[in-house]
């Protein structure tokens, strides 16, 4: 069904009367916060998951991981405000709509920067570190290096693998794969790539209208790359199954492939036959059959590594 001009003015109206705090919150992206999920991958592999302090430890890291790249969104909109308003669909965050004023934005920002990277230090030093790691290589994506082409998806999937990173270093693991952060890596390449494909793919002609580095790509180069990366990604998460220290030397952790097999393949499928993209939260919960499928790895992966001590 297409919208007419005076149902979109309506909508925009509508947005611009939201409450300033339920504005501020939606430009903090909070469905996005489910990256942060990420952080729990030392306690969950390291088989810690049912050590009360370092659950708690890893609760932590992961509320100050959404605070922090809660305000990272702030300052992205921030830098992008005016192209964002020649977006189809970005148009509508509370910046660019007008529903959150500039100077609320700013201040927000600076005052959860200001007192999360601080407690993180306070909490773990370690963790604090990769926290400020984390919000320094952020905010540089958002004012320059996501204008580099290629080095742009390559600091997306740096920051899933501070993620990470913050969750094993709080968490203290101690056989925790280094496979983990290859796959890590892997995975967060093949979302960005697939994420920048949904982008020339919406905006076409006006790609570089609203991103310049959009420029450099075409459907060819990322459809190539994602290929690469695919087939590494499945390889290295393979080896892990069977290689790394801390799975059960029966190899009962390969029964876990053919879960990321489909959902890999099915990502693929939505992409390109359904054309869905945008944020890899939104295909992930949208769909049924693969957000069926990372419930099923999730159990039979926790019953591999926690089975032999709680059977």
């Amino acid at each position: 069904m297409v919208t007419s001009s005076s149902e979109t003015a309506r909508s925009d109206k509508a947005t611009r009367r939201q409450p300033v705090a339920l504005a501020l919150l939606r430009a903090m992206r909070p469905k996005q916060w489910a990256k942060n999920v990420f952080i729990f991958a030392g306690l969950f592999f390291d088989g810690k998951a049912f050590l009360p302090r370092q659950l708690l430890l890893s609760l932590a890291a992961f509320g100050i991981f959404c605070l922090v790249s809660g305000a990272v969104y702030l300052i992205n909109d921030l830098a992008d405000i005016d192209k964002d308003r020649m977006h189809p669909t970005k148009r509508h965050r509370p910046l660019a709509s007008g529903a959150l004023p500039v100077g609320v934005a700013r201040s927000a920002a600076i005052a959860i920067m200001a007192t999360m990277l601080p407690l993180a230090l306070l909490i773990h030093v370690p963790l604090g570190l990769t926290t400020i790691a984390y919000a320094a290589l952020m905010v540089a994506y958002s004012f320059w290096l996501k204008h580099v082409v290629i080095i742009d998806v390559m600091v997306i999937a740096s920051g899933f693998v501070l993620r990470v990173l913050a969750g094993t270093l709080v968490v203290q693991v101690t056989r925790f794969s280094p496979w983990l952060y290859v796959c890590t890596t892997l995975l967060a390449l093949f979302i960005a790539l697939n994420r920048r494909r949904h982008e020339l793919v919406l905006l076409a002609d006006k790609a570089n209208d609203h991103r310049s580095v959009l420029d450099d790509y075409s459907l060819e180069f990322i459809d190539s790359a994602t290929s690469l990366v695919t087939a590494t990604a499945l390889v290295a998460y393979s080896l892990y199954t069977f290689s790394a220290p801390n799975v059960p030397a029966n190899h009962a952790m390969m029964l876990t492939i053919p879960f990321v097999l489909y959902g890999v393949f099915r990502y693929l499928y939505l992409i390109h036959v359904r054309r869905l993209g945008g944020t890899p939260e939104d295909i992930v919960l949208g769909d049924r059959p693969l957000l069926l499928t990372v419930l099923c790895w999730a159990v039979v992966a926790g019953l591999v590594i926690y089975g032999p001590t709680l059977f």
